[in-house]
């Protein structure tokens, strides 16, 4: 499979920060369907199990009780109504989720053909760090990382090289 260098790069990102505060052949639930970041995490040793595609707004009793060292969260919650639910009643004890940011030069990210391909949250880090710390996570660890485009021409791509698109936790229990 063909992976956009952007793409590419998010995800080496994303790997690295997560071997860094967790072990290969650890278990992880990854919240969303299985997606192309997930080979990656397989070939990296990591046993990962995704959710099915059940609406985690609704049905997240299941997915909160699933055994698991880590539960991983990459670009999910903005696509949730109420990240709170899910995020407060996970039993795991360690977390490493990922998030895009609100861009002050761009409107969230909305496909009018796909109610679940919406961002309903594009959070600042203040209001994402304070979801997690209501929800009884503590922010261990943490990344800001751009998403320039080399091939794009403009005032926002331009912005892209300097603004942090994606913020990354690593957060545990309280």
């Amino acid at each position: 499979m063909k992976i956009a260098k952007t793409h590419q790069r998010r995800y080496s990102k994303t790997l690295a920060f997560l071997e860094k505060h967790l072990p290969s052949q650890a278990s992880l639930l990854d919240l969303g369907t299985e997606n192309p970041f997930t080979p990656f995490l397989k070939d990296a040793g990591y046993k990962v199990k995704n959710t099915k595609g059940e609406n985690l707004d609704d049905n997240f009793k299941n997915v909160a009780s699933t055994p698991c060292d880590c539960v991983t969260a990459f670009e999910i919650f903005e696509h949730l109504f109420a990240p709170y639910n899910v995020l407060k009643e996970l039993k795991a004890d360690k977390l490493v989720a990922s998030v895009p940011l609100k861009l002050w030069f761009a409107e969230a990210y909305w496909n009018e053909a796909d109610d679940w391909d919406k961002h309903y949250h594009e959070f600042e880090k203040k209001q994402f760090d304070f979801l997690l710390k209501k929800t009884g996570w503590k922010v261990k660890d943490s990344q800001l990382w751009t998403s320039p485009d080399p091939n794009k021409i403009g005032i926002r791509p331009l912005l892209r090289h300097f603004t942090p698109r994606y913020y990354i936790v690593y957060c545990e229990r309280i």
